[in-house]
């Protein structure tokens, strides 16, 4: 790849990733719009582990607190953060079962193409308006019980389809039961750490069996996108205390609107 291609792709996964306008819709959309080859699912599994660090990194004292809450249940100590870290594994479930039925089917192939990625943008937007617009509760994460995690869980496993987006469906989700923008995202990010993590090694370990090579491009584009994910989710956490989510919703339908223009029009295919 070109330091252009690295250095755009790197900055559009760390963004998309966090911000709910779909990170596997652009990557998509990036090769086709700017004439490039595709990057291929390799250097996406590098930027998505490049995602996963930056996510981590954020949310470090909450991801200690549920090691040690996982830790405590182990000893028969039921914790706050204990229940917590069982929701996120018990709502992590979907989205594996999901994640194999494409894989195994081929599923995930015929699904990433711009069409796709913009009706999605299109309705997937749209539920996040009214999920966003009509939900007046204030509930925190530290109020998740069993039900609306595996509700939201759910969501996550929809969000494979590329222009559905990981945290936005989840984000809609948890506005729809409930939750401020604040928790929502910050139960959607934390519920997103084993999803990323798993699906990233299922990827890189079929790739390694059959042969293919990590290449130094990948990797130095996964690194960049560490720092430019860290960046938006910072910035995402401080900007949903004030605003809502109706910029990203304008932003979807936009994006929607303009691709399924180019494809009915024969400029995408």
């Amino acid at each position: 790849m070109s330091i252009e291609q690295i250095i755009v792709l790197a900055i559009v996964q760390g963004i998309s990733e966090f911000l709910p306008i779909s990170s596997s819709g652009h990557l998509i959309l990036v090769p086709e719009i700017m004439g490039w080859a595709d990057q291929g699912l390799l250097t996406d599994v590098m930027v998505h582990m490049g995602s996963f660090a930056a996510v981590v990194v954020y949310f470090r004292t909450d991801i200690w607190q549920l090691i040690i809450g996982g830790l405590n249940l182990l000893r028969g100590n039921v914790t706050l953060y204990g229940k917590l870290a069982i929701y996120i594994v018990v709502a992590t479930v979907p989205a594996v079962i999901f994640g194999l039925y494409v894989k195994k089917t081929g599923l995930i192939d015929s699904v990433r193409g711009a069409q796709i990625v913009g009706w999605n943008a299109i309705i997937f937007g749209l539920l996040m308006y009214i999920a966003d617009r009509f939900s007046s509760a204030k509930k925190i994460m530290e109020d998740m019980k069993i039900s609306p995690a595996i509700l939201i869980g759910i969501a996550q496993a929809i969000a494979i389809i590329p222009g559905t987006s990981r945290s936005g469906i989840t984000m809609t989700a948890a506005r729809a039961l409930g939750y401020s923008r604040p928790e929502a995202a910050r139960f959607s990010f934390l519920l997103g750490i084993p999803a990323i993590a798993g699906a990233g090694v299922l990827v890189l370990g079929d790739a390694i069996s059959k042969g293919e090579v990590i290449s130094s491009d990948a990797l130095i584009t996964g690194g960049l996108t560490f720092f430019t994910a860290l960046a938006a989710i910072t910035f995402l956490m401080k900007l949903l205390k004030t605003v809502t989510f109706l910029p990203f919703v304008i932003y979807r339908l936009v994006l929607g609107v303009v691709l399924l223009s180019l494809v009915y029009t024969g400029v995408i295919v």
